[in-house]
């Protein structure tokens, strides 16, 4: 086997770094933005970000807009109760998974995480805030060894976790109640119950921000 590291794609990279522009709210829901501009944002050429938004579209995380622009799909009243249902049915059995798994270094690491987000949060540095967050959640996750659930529950995130840039925006990052160091001390304890509790207490607050928006 040639050990020699892979160069990552162009189309990838910029995939990538175009899934975490919406992600992580550098793209405002319902605000166009022209294909010319993604290029100019991203130092990309005009190829692999076409290929990006087709995969980013086709993943429901971009609408088009004709005349070259795309966007952020706003969410509906009917989009947020669909996208609760699903992430309450997957990510908290993610976390049952995880808290099997859990070990001193996954426990460091989420602690990490977690003084990540309350620094941004201080500072009021919202892409940072959601960009911790997310983190945090899916260190989490992944520590399930349930790779089919985790790819579901990204999906679900890129569709809900650019709404929460929204939340943020109109209220600060502190609106967000964080529920992390219930959980953690929960983890820490070996207290299952109280930890799903607390993961899926978090999840409940971010629904409840978004549908505040919708009013």
């Amino acid at each position: 086997m040639d050990a020699t590291p892979r160069k990552i794609p162009s189309h990838e990279v910029t995939y990538t770094r175009m899934r975490d522009m919406v992600l992580f709210g550098r793209l405002e829901p319902g605000q166009p933005v022209t294909i010319q501009g993604l290029c100019a944002a991203l130092d990309a050429g005009m190829t692999p970000v076409r290929e990006a938004i087709r995969r980013l579209t086709a993943e429901a995380a971009l609408t088009p807009q004709g005349n070259r622009r795309v966007s952020v799909p706003v969410l509906s009243a009917k989009d947020v109760d669909q996208l609760a249902f699903a992430r309450l049915a997957i990510e908290p059995h993610l976390v049952e998974l995880a808290a099997g798994r859990a070990t001193p270094a996954l426990i460091a690491r989420l602690t990490a995480l977690d003084a990540q987000v309350d620094q941004a949060i201080s500072a009021g540095r919202i892409s940072d805030y959601l960009e911790s967050n997310h983190a945090f959640h899916f260190a989490l996750y992944e520590a399930s060894d349930a790779p089919v659930l985790v790819d579901m529950a990204r999906a679900l995130w890129l569709r809900f976790g650019p709404s929460l840039r929204v939340v943020c925006a109109r209220y600060g990052a502190g609106v967000l109640q964080d529920r992390h160091k219930e959980a953690l001390a929960a983890m820490q304890d070996g207290d299952l119950a109280g930890l799903v509790a607390a993961m899926r207490a978090d999840i409940v607050d971010g629904v409840e921000g978004v549908r505040g928006t919708l009013s």
